[in-house]
Order: C-alpha cells, then sequence, then structure tokens
C-alpha cells in the first residue's frame, strides 16, 4: 500500500534518509521476532473494549480515576527514556496514552519502543489530565493486537491523491477525519429516512436484482447470462415494476433501499452501480408524494444535522421553508422566455431548438424538445428545494396523464443544486394505455434509443388485475448524502466507487 502511496525516501531518526523498501523490511523483521518470542500478535482473538475516545473526552468529569479499555491503531508515538506517550485512533477519535515503564513493566515497556505507527494496540488504564490538560490514560498494559507491516502516509500532508483515495478507502478512513464522519452521517441518513417512513405506517420490502426485463427508468441495463437456467438475465435499473406488483397484491405503503445498476459513464453525479430508495403509496398522487419529500427532507436534516439550513459548497441550502414548485413549462418560459404551451408542434419545436442551438435527434417529438431546453437553461439555476411539475407525456412512460392536459403527465422531480434528487409520479394503472407507452418505447428502442423501455407483460398482467391509484417516487440517496454533507462527488459519498482497473 505505502510503496504505492509515498515512493519518496523517508527521512529516519537521525536525518539519514531511508529507503522504503528497508523500512518495509524492519517491519517484517520486528514481526517476526515476535512470533519466534511466542507473542505474535496475530494470535490473538480478542479484546475486551470499554470504552472509546470521544466518549471519555466528552464525559471527562464522570471518567476520570477509572479505568477503562481502548483500542485503536497508533497515530503518533514519542519515546522518551522511561517514559512515552502514543496516540491512538479508534471509531470516535484519537486519545494520548502516557506509558511508563515502572506502570507497565520492564519487558512490556522495552516491546513497546519497537511498536510502529500504525500498529493496532489494546490500552488499559486509568483517566487522567497531563499538566497541559490534555484527557489521557495512564497506560497499566499495552497489548500488540496487529502488527501494520505498511507505512501510512505521512501525517501533515495526509493522503490527499483522489484516485488512491477512492482506491483505498481503508486508507482514506485512517488518514482523514472528515472522510469517516461523512460515512457515519451516511449512516444516520438511511437509518433517519427509514424511521420517518416506518413512523408514516410503510413497510420496507426486498425484491431481485437479477430479472428478466430491466424496466421502471430510461438506463442501458448490464447484462449477465444465468448458468443454471441458460438464461440471459439483467442487473436491475430500477425498483420500480415489482414495487408496484405489491400494491397490486394489496401492501398500501411499501419502500425499498437498494441497489440499482445502470451502464452507463462515470462522472460527479453517476456511478453505475448506486443507492435508490423506492416507495408507492396506494390512494394518493404526486401531490402527496410532494408533501412527503418536503416532510422528509426537512425531517432527516434535523437528525442528522441538527438543522434544515445547511451548507453547499457556496450556498446554504434552506429545506426548512416551502419548496417552490413551478411546471416544466413555466420553468422554462421564466429562464429562457419561450412558452412551450405556444409552441404548435413538433416542427416548430425542432426549429426553436435549430435557432437555441439545442441538440436534438431526428425522433424526437415536441415534448422531448421541451425536456431538451429544460436540462439546457433551467436546471443550472435551480439551487433552492424546486418541485419541476408536469413532465411531457413522451419521456414519463409509466405516469398518469393529467386530465386537462393530455400532453402532459403528473410527475415531477425535485431539484436542489442544480441536481435532481428524486423523480415522482401519479402512478399510471390504466392497463390499456400502458401497453400503449410501451409499445411507444419498443418502437423508440428499435429507432436507436438503448434506453428504452421494453414490454413487461408479467407486469401488464398484474396491472390487469387491478391497482389502486397510486403515488410513487424514486429517491437518489447518494445525492441526498453528498447535499447533507456538502460533498461534491458522487465518488466522496460510496465507500467503494467504481474505479478503472489498474490492469487496463
Amino acid at each position: 500500500m505505502a510503496a504505492q502511496q509515498n515512493n519518496q525516501p523517508q527521512k529516519g531518526n537521525g536525518g539519514q534518509e531511508q529507503d522504503l523498501g528497508q523500512l518495509l523490511k524492519i517491519r517484517r523483521e520486528k514481526l517476526t521476532a515476535l512470533q519466534e518470542a511466542g507473542k505474535d500478535p496475530f494470535q490473538i482473538t480478542k479484546f475486551d473494549v470499554t470504552a472509546h475516545s470521544g466518549e471519555i473526552k466528552e464525559n471527562y468529569e464522570q471518567m476520570e480515576g477509572k479505568n477503562v479499555s481502548i483500542a485503536g491503531r497508533i497515530m503518533q508515538k514519542r519515546v522518551m527514556g522511561k517514559a512515552s506517550f502514543c496516540n491512538v485512533q479508534d471509531l470516535k477519535g484519537n486519545i494520548q496514552s502516557y506509558v511508563a515503564r515502572d506502570s507497565i513493566g520492564e519487558e512490556p515497556y522495552a516491546d513497546f519502543k519497537k511498536y510502529d505507527v500504525g500498529d493496532i494496540v489494546g490500552i488499559t488504564g486509568e483517566v487522567f489530565k497531563t499538566k497541559t490538560g490534555e484527557i489521557s490514560i495512564h497506560a497499566a498494559s499495552v497489548t500488540l493486537l496487529s502488527k501494520s507491516l505498511q507505512i501510512l502516509p505521512e501525517k501533515y500532508h495526509g493522503l490527499t491523491n483522489t484516485d488512491i483515495r477512492y482506491r483505498q478507502r481503508y486508507t482514506d478512513l485512517i488518514m482523514n477525519e472528515e472522510v469517516k464522519e461523512t460515512f457515519v452521517k451516511r449512516s444516520k441518513i438511511i437509518s433517519a429516512i427509514r424511521r420517518y417512513l416506518d413512523d408514516q405506517g410503510f413497510m420496507e420490502v426486498e425484491t431481485p436484482m437479477l430479472v428478466s426485463n430491466a424496466g421502471g427508468a430510461a438506463a442501458r441495463p448490464f447484462e449477465t447470462h444465468f448458468n443454471a437456467l441458460d438464461e440471459d438475465v439483467k442487473l436491475r435499473i430500477s425498483l420500480e415494476l415489482y414495487l408496484k406488483r405489491l400494491i397490486v397484491g394489496g401492501m398500501e405503503r411499501v419502500y425499498e433501499i437498494g441497489r440499482v445498476f445502470r451502464n452507463e459513464g462515470l462522472d460527479t453525479r453517476h456511478n453505475p452501480e448506486f443507492t435508490l430508495m423506492e416507495l408507492y403509496q396506494a390512494y394518493t398522487d404526486y401531490n402527496g408524494m410532494m408533501d412527503l419529500t418536503e416532510n422528509m427532507f426537512r425531517y432527516v436534516a434535523g437528525e442528522v444535522c441538527g438543522t434544515t439550513t445547511v451548507p453547499y459548497g457556496e450556498h446554504m441550502i434552506d429545506l426548512g421553508k416551502p419548496f417552490e414548485r413551478i411546471t416544466m413549462v413555466e420553468a422554462v418560459k421564466k429562464y429562457t422566455g419561450i412558452d412551450f404551451d405556444q409552441i404548435p408542434d413538433t416542427a416548430a419545436a425542432k426549429k426553436l431548438a435549430d435557432e437555441k442551438e439545442v441538440h436534438y435527434e431526428g425522433r424526437h417529438t415536441k415534448g422531448d424538445i421541451l425536456n431538451l431546453f429544460f436540462e439546457e437553461f433551467v436546471e443550472e439555476h435551480l439551487v433552492q428545494p424546486t418541485f419541476v411539475m408536469d413532465h411531457p407525456v413522451e419521456i414519463s412512460p409509466l405516469t398518469k396523464r393529467k386530465p386537462d392536459k393530455p400532453d402532459y403527465v403528473e410527475r415531477f422531480e425535485l431539484f436542489i443544486t442544480g441536481r435532481e434528487m428524486c423523480n415522482a409520479y401519479s402512478e399510471l394503472n390504466d392497463p390499456v394505455d400502458q401497453r400503449e407507452r410501451f409499445k411507444a418505447q419498443e418502437a423508440a428502442l428499435a429507432a436507436g434509443d438503448e434506453e428504452a423501455n421494453t414490454t413487461d407483460e408479467d407486469f401488464m398482467n398484474a396491472l390487469e388485475i387491478g391497482m389502486p391509484p397510486t403515488g410513487g417516487i424514486g429517491y437518489g440517496i447518494d445525492r441526498l448524502v453528498m447535499l447533507l454533507t456538502n460533498s461534491p462527488a458522487i465518488r466522496d459519498v460510496l465507500l467503494f466507487p467504481t474505479m478503472k482497473s489498474l490492469d487496463k
């Protein structure tokens, strides 16, 4: 690991530069010596931890004078004759330990002096404050629990190479405290979402990842072969069609949080596998989904961040005030002055696109071009929470039409910081209309749209059995985590983002 990170020579205690390979060799020799002396740290199977660093520091008045056992990684070590200090990092932070020969014994102290930064130790001792006021542990015993055979990045420069950070997340978590805090917060965000939905009467379920028909979204699937059945299958791109089957089956409020897979590119907002949450509620519509979303975002921010006003880049995002609601036609008109309600047909829309240098494909219709104008001229302006409603039917194959405006559907997307955070519908439950929409999708697929859906006959059978009026929504969990942790890229909130193989 370290050889890939820091190939520069490192200075020894005497200022002499030592080759990194020699330092690694010394560590292995230390392990061999321990093993030959019957002190192999890898033979130790457990260590009883009674406290963590953060808890000791936060509750010092109650902890002072008490004996505790902590375990963690040595991040700093200062040897001063008969007494030494080391800094140990655990899940909750780090804490200093005072290690004296007269307290732990001559032989254990001699062993301790040979321990390296990066080694994992268990320390038992009394909580106290040093003369300088630093909360510390006066060690009564130090146990080597794991020998580190690599060199951690240099402390003050840390681990800054982003490619190595993503490939070696374990080292990133050790060296960058804020990274660990991001992933602790991610866990808390998902837990808060579950609490909120559970309190609203939703049931968490699980649906298949390997499917014969990957529908429910506009995306290219990954494909593989199932040897046992000698069938080609796909990794799901959405959770939608199976969750709707459950609504048909009488489960009135369901949600799932899980990985989906889309065969698309990598950028700051996209990873080919990511965490999606979808929920469906019978007997409501997209207005109900807007209310639920607004309330849930406020709840999660309050629970995890302690406030509904959160920083993101140069902006302060206010999740506490009512979210703006605007139709897609109104949004395009607001930022371009063009009213698509006044555009008579597809030919006129394409002519307008040519004038504005908006690229489109020959198969695109007026509704598609409206969406292209929205993406080109509007999205970047939607920094504060904004529900964009009433999309064209051409780009919404699973959504109910608006009764008074059948070229549009009851759909919304929530935008924050110029990014889509979720996508919701009044779900299409008319099987006749749905079959026609699937036919249109298959025509688009035949015309070259690799992200178009195909007809799912089992789903059509479910709709024909009967699905009640339903509101549904999909949330990009990673983008919500980005927002609440002020992270600029999706890779910063994925523990192990997709990376190009080093062998390529």
